[in-house]
């Protein structure tokens, strides 16, 4: 309930302070599970996605933020799910909230690159989301996010208004010929490669075959990576 009361007044407030432009909705399933795999490049992606999605999405966040009273309330509300960095039963956890969130018909968005970009290009993604799309039968979504990092750089404290962002959906990857082969090094490369492709494609975002750098303050968000 406090995630669409959150969303209702936050949503107007985005859309007031920033240029946010939408394309490609229409992808996005009425109901039944979906991944939404998206390229990251600022903190504010994961508001900005639930902000344009009429459905209500699941993301993953640094466990230290429930840790602190000051912003574990939003955190909640926005329908969040903890995971710590030193991995074990605690990625699992996070795993099986995914697929909690997957196997109830919800919407779960992750971000294959698993770390937010701080040189402006595209990295690979790690095959957590092929193994997780297999695990669940999922089609997965592809979300180009354009300008999020100029609106509020990795190193910045306060967003940037009157920037201009767009969020761009791609056509639905389904990948039920390969369910059973979650354990296949190289599908799950193929897929996430294809991934990468698709958000290249959307963004025009330079891509470069190397893992983007992770630092301590950036968000967990590929469970199934960590969990791995």
């Amino acid at each position: 309930m406090l995630y669409w009361v959150v969303k209702v007044v936050a949503t107007p407030l985005m859309r007031l302070g920033f240029r946010v432009r939408v394309e490609g909705r229409e992808h996005v399933p009425r109901s039944g599970p979906v991944i939404l795999a998206a390229n990251h490049r600022s903190f504010l992606d994961s508001l900005f996605i639930p902000a344009v999605v009429h459905r209500r999405v699941t993301f993953v966040a640094k466990a230290e933020y429930f840790d602190d009273p000051k912003s574990a309330w939003f955190f909640r509300a926005v329908g969040q799910i903890p995971i710590r960095r030193e991995g074990g039963s605690a990625s699992e956890r996070a795993l099986e909230s995914a697929m909690d969130v997957l196997t109830s018909g919800g919407v779960f968005g992750i971000y294959p690159e698993g770390t937010r970009t701080r040189d402006g290009l595209m990295h690979r993604g790690h095959t957590g989301v092929a193994r997780l799309a297999l695990r669940s039968g999922a089609p997965i979504v592809p979300v180009g996010l354009i300008g999020t990092d100029e609106i509020q750089p990795v190193d910045a404290k306060m967003p940037r208004l009157g920037k201009r962002v767009t969020v761009r959906f791609g056509a639905p990857l389904d990948y039920e010929h390969y369910i059973g082969r979650e354990n296949d090094h190289l599908v799950l490369r193929d897929i996430a490669d294809e991934i990468m492709f698709e958000l290249q494609h959307l963004t025009g975002y330079e891509y470069v075959d190397t893992y983007a750098t992770k630092q301590a303050e950036d968000l967990p968000v590929d469970p199934v990576k960590l969990a791995s």
